[in-house]
């Protein structure tokens, strides 16, 4: 069961990623941080084996880098 909610969880990030790149009104520095929370919300997923906390942590570090990123 572990193994469909992180493809499910994988399959909705990356759908979320894909439909951002396309946002032609979105600053890059916008951008960047949606990114990065998508990417950041992933890790923490992974790295605490799906935990809600780790997920949302995650997110949080990774739209702060993305935000931080370009600047």
């Amino acid at each position: 069961m572990k193994t469909m909610q992180k493809f499910t969880l994988g399959a909705a990030v990356l759908g979320l990623l894909i439909s951002l790149s396309g946002c032609p009104t979105m600053s890059t520095q916008g951008r960047n941080t949606a990114i990065g929370a998508g990417v950041g919300a992933v890790g923490g997923a992974a790295l605490t084996h799906g935990s809600a906390l780790g997920t949302v942590g995650g997110a949080a570090v990774g739209g702060v880098v993305g935000h931080e990123l370009k600047k």
